[in-house]
């Protein structure tokens, strides 16, 4: 028997309003966790991140699917963000501090960063031309590595 509490998977179209509809997703999902203000947002910030980036550089603002899949196992939590699209050439880079590809369009190269910081387990994974995934695990009650 899988140890899965409860599980939701959602599509929606990768544009900016979609953004916020996805932080309110994940917040409904998050409540039964018995968050605290700080564990929700920190949540929320790396859904945030990982909905942008595919919104900003899977799609080039475009449009396009995103993917969101929550799942719950006792206090933790796995959130997975998924797109379809150009994908990223070197993950290892793309995850540095301060790396954008964006530039012009004042894009910090924090997104990752970010996602790492809030999320106690953060991995991505990423074909050219087929799109990006990336997994996420936030363990409610414990201590977050914050920058």
């Amino acid at each position: 028997m899988s140890d899965v509490e409860n599980y939701m998977k959602v599509e929606f179209e990768g544009i900016s309003e979609n953004e916020r509809l996805a932080r309110m997703l994940v917040s409904a999902f998050v409540v039964t966790f018995n968050p605290t203000l700080e564990e929700l947002e920190d949540v929320k910030t790396a859904t945030s991140e990982a909905v942008t980036n595919c919104i900003i550089h899977g799609y080039e603002q475009l449009g396009g699917p995103i993917e969101m899949t929550m799942e719950k196992k006792g206090q933790e939590l796995f959130l997975q963000v998924a797109d379809y699209g150009i994908g990223i050439c070197d993950v290892e880079k793309a995850m540095e501090p301060l790396f954008t590809t964006k530039p012009q369009l004042d894009r910090s190269g924090m997104g990752f960063t970010f996602m790492e910081a809030f999320m106690d387990e953060v991995k991505v994974h990423s074909v050219k031309g087929k799109g990006t995934v990336v997994h996420m695990k936030k363990i409610f009650g414990s201590t977050c590595k914050r920058v």
